[in-house]
């Protein structure tokens, strides 16, 4: 049963009425998300784009004086503003422009045939973009979803054309195929060797490129191509990036593993007064460490931007085999992922220069065995310079071993969990990976028990920025075809709320400011058209967003 707890001020610290345009949010539940049980309070006054009152609705009245706004919720449901704690907001507005090959429940791209159909739709619907940038680009296809079970090879991007570079991302990004012209424009030509962190797959029996892509391997033609964009073509992207959060009322967006160009578009944005949420950027570690040298970290938003830390990337994807794990894959019992930095030297390096700059890092750490990799260089970064004050995080923490969650309590580290992969890919996970270890992927439920602060993410473009998936997912761990993918590892709705709202916001060092319902924090709300306490856990997913409001102002109106 919730534990309901009305707010009221003290008689002995009354306040004086405020003679300008507060307003006064009232008439629903409004979940202060302040402690480890759900309080609600009558009314929220806001003014100047902060709370300067949470409490009862004749005392927010007073406090609110004379001609204050009244904003009646209806019974809707307000929360604190929804907080990124591991995306991608770039990108996710540059899966917006491109050909969507998502599978259901988001697309209809469920074969290879499809795949080519759309594609070459959005090829006849683009030519200015075609003719500026010479790409076919689509993103999001799943093998594991697409009906031949398989990857779109070279040969099959062919029939899209044989003159155009064409390029399709995996919806994980971390794999991608390409038609012959691409390969031969990036010189991935017969023989060519793969790149560190990369495969190049054949074709049968031959050293010769059959057009999909792994890792490091796919991630350096993208990047080549992401650098042929514009000022203003940079600029759309973004502020696509920005809508997508919007609508699913996230007030806080994260660019996580940033480019110098991609940061400098956001602070472009922030000046022109277009960036309507807050963006947290942290530059790749390994890529922009001349950037970080000059640009530092940033405490405090300037136009609504901060570089936040860095992000330091350490294998890939287990739906796509590629994450780094410590026992091979049951489906592949030859292949236990790799590294993305093989060498455990540079991985020191990289770490100890984050620690000696006081950077928070973000460590993409899927498998176990990356996850080892992660702490072994945090526990000697501690042991030679102090800990003392970070908050690293390792995000996806998908395949995490309990024993590795002891020893990221022990160093404050905290786990930032992907936990929509168990609706999206838990079928493939067990298969992949087998019962035991796909029901503890995301262990959030484990997390809680021994005391840690966690957070869950989406990983947008990855799916959606969905917010309400996110809680719907964590709460019911159910897959596509309905098996529940580790049912100890459920967590509340109650803290389903938290991992996106005051735990997220701790996660950025922001809880002073963000993440709860609280007198002097930044005026940042969600209004939901049903309350996710009250309604059936199956029934979450249907939770409309209705308005995102940052600051006392509206952003977003459904």
């Amino acid at each position: 049963m919730l534990s309901i707890t009305m707010l009221f001020s003290c008689q002995d610290n009354k306040k004086e009425p405020i003679e300008n345009n507060a307003q006064v949010f009232f008439g629903g539940d409004i979940i202060t998300m302040v402690g480890d049980t759900p309080e609600y309070a009558e009314a929220v006054v806001e003014n100047n784009g902060k709370i300067v009152f949470v409490g009862s609705s004749d005392e927010a009245m007073t406090i609110a004086g004379k001609g204050h706004k009244m904003i009646d919720l209806k019974g809707k449901t307000l929360l604190p503003g929804f907080i990124d704690a591991h995306g991608h907001v770039y990108n996710s507005g540059l899966m917006s422009l491109a050909a969507g090959l998502l599978p259901e429940p988001d697309g209809d791209c469920g074969s290879i045939d499809v795949l080519i159909e759309k594609m070459k739709q959005w090829q006849i619907d683009n030519p200015e973009i075609i003719k500026k940038y010479n790409v076919i680009l689509g993103m999001g296809y799943d093998d594991s979803q697409l009906s031949e079970k398989r990857h779109p090879t070279a040969d099959d991007l062919d029939k899209i054309s044989t003159e155009i570079p064409v390029l399709v991302v995996h919806q994980s990004s971390h794999l991608g195929s390409m038609n012959h012209k691409a390969l031969e424009l990036v010189g991935y030509v017969d023989g060519v060797k793969d790149p560190e962190g990369g495969v190049i797959r054949r074709e049968p029996g031959t050293n010769k490129p059959n057009g999909v892509l792994e890792e490091m391997a796919f991630f350096a033609p993208l990047i080549k191509l992401m650098g042929q964009l514009d000022y203003n073509s940079n600029l759309e992207v973004a502020k696509a990036g920005m809508a997508s959060y919007i609508k699913y009322g996230y007030t806080t967006a994260q660019e996580g593993r940033a480019t110098k160009d991609v940061c400098e578009i956001w602070k472009t944005l922030g000046e022109s007064g277009d960036l309507k949420i807050d963006v947290a950027g942290y530059p790749d570690l390994q890529i922009e460490m001349d950037y970080m040298m000059q640009e530092g970290v940033q405490k405090e938003y300037k136009n609504h931007y901060r570089t936040a830390g860095v992000k330091l990337s350490l294998d890939g994807s287990p739906q796509g085999k590629t994450a780094w794990i410590s026992e091979p894959y049951t489906s592949d019992k030859n292949n236990s992922g790799y590294p993305a930095i093989p060498d455990n030297e540079e991985v020191q390096r990289l770490i100890d220069t984050a620690f000696v700059k006081n950077w928070q890092v973000l460590a993409h750490c899927n498998g176990d065995a990356a996850s080892d990799q992660y702490l072994n260089a945090l526990k000697t970064a501690t042991a030679n310079y102090s800990n003392k004050g970070r908050r690293d995080v390792m995000v996806h923490s998908q395949t995490v071993r309990l024993d590795q969650l002891d020893d990221m309590k022990t160093l404050g580290i905290i786990p930032s969990f992907f936990g929509m992969h168990t609706f999206y890919w838990g079928d493939v996970h067990v298969e992949n990976l087998g019962k035991e270890r796909a029901y503890k992927i995301s262990p959030a439920a484990t997390a809680k028990k021994k005391g840690m602060l966690f957070t869950q993410h989406h990983d947008s473009p990855i799916v959606f920025p969905n917010s309400i998936m996110i809680l719907h997912a964590v709460v019911n761990r159910t897959s596509r075809t309905g098996q529940i993918i580790g049912a100890d590892e459920r967590i509340s709705p109650y803290d389903a709320i938290k991992s996106i709202t005051s735990a997220a916001a701790y996660q950025h060092y922001e809880e002073d400011l963000k993440g709860d319902l609280t007198e002097g924090k930044l005026a940042d709300f969600v209004i939901l058209d049903k309350n996710p306490l009250k309604v059936s856990p199956d029934k979450i997913k249907e939770i409309q967003v209705l308005q995102t409001i940052k600051e006392g102002q509206v952003v977003y109106q459904k």
